[in-house]
């Protein structure tokens, strides 16, 4: 039971930090939560098929910056950490030992991508027990190509999370999540009825558009000149994640999969 709750306890302690302390991590600590992790996180056929490369050169970290749309916590951070989808090492063992070559197709990137998400999640729930304070930068896929190529990712191989890490100089409240209602399924799936959407995102909706509208003047002068009125609305604005630009990061997500052998 006392295992139970520091669990729940570590649940209600997560939130996205973006501010840091001037401080360094002890050495060794990351790799040794990293090694935990991979031991604690579920791998496909035991196949291991990810990577974790950890950036701390201030120069790398700027340059990562940059990839990372200037997000300002990527250069407050004590370090960068780009979890990959990683089947080169696989591939290269297979030619090794005389095996029928594999892992070079879509298959194996959703294998890999899969595998590298449940470890960048257990890695963070990892650094939290110990203090240290994460966010997950959702950049990565946007600038998946360009990010390979810094940090010198072979074919296939290609980062698909990161996370700063940092001792944290906040404490922000946790964010609100959608109700279990909405998520939680009972034998099979059941489609939400208007009244479902109106009750499960009905808070969301005001704490949200509260948050959005506080964050400056700048912010809600923006809003209003593109006639945004609501959370929903401003979700898919041309200030958030609009339409057009999710369909042409896709088109380049495509191209980048097949000029890296995932999409022979």
């Amino acid at each position: 039971m006392a295992n139970a709750a520091a669990f729940a306890d570590l649940m209600r302690q997560h939130r996205s930090v973006r501010q840091y302390l001037d401080k360094p991590i002890e050495p060794g600590l990351v790799n040794q939560l990293l090694e935990q992790a991979l031991a604690g996180s579920s791998s496909s056929g035991n196949l291991n098929m990810v990577s974790v490369i950890k950036t701390q050169d201030k120069a790398l970290k700027a340059k990562l910056c940059d990839l990372h749309f200037g997000q300002p916590m990527v250069l407050k951070g004590t370090l960068v950490l780009t979890f990959c989808a990683d089947s080169h090492r696989n591939r290269q063992w297979l030619q090794q030992r005389q095996a029928r070559l594999n892992f070079g197709n879509l298959l194996s990137w959703h294998v890999a991508a899969f595998d590298a998400i449940i470890l960048s999640q257990t890695t963070a729930l990892a650094l939290e027990s110990h203090g240290l304070g994460i966010c997950y930068m959702g950049t990565t896929l946007h600038s998946m190509g360009a990010i390979a190529d810094l940090l010198r990712c072979p074919s296939h191989c290609l980062p698909v999370t990161s996370m700063v890490v940092g001792w944290p100089a906040e404490a922000p409240p946790q964010r609100d999540r959608l109700p279990p209602a909405a998520w939680i399924h009972e034998e099979t799936y059941r489609d939400p009825t208007p009244e479902d959407i109106d009750q499960h995102f009905g808070q969301r909706e005001v704490k949200g558009w509260e948050r959005y509208r506080s964050m400056g003047p700048d912010m809600a002068a923006r809003m209003d000149e593109l006639g945004i009125a609501s959370l929903a609305q401003y979700y898919t604005s041309d200030m958030k994640y609009a339409p057009a630009a999710f369909e042409r990061d896709s088109a380049t997500l495509r191209a980048v999969l097949e000029a890296r052998g995932f999409m022979p």
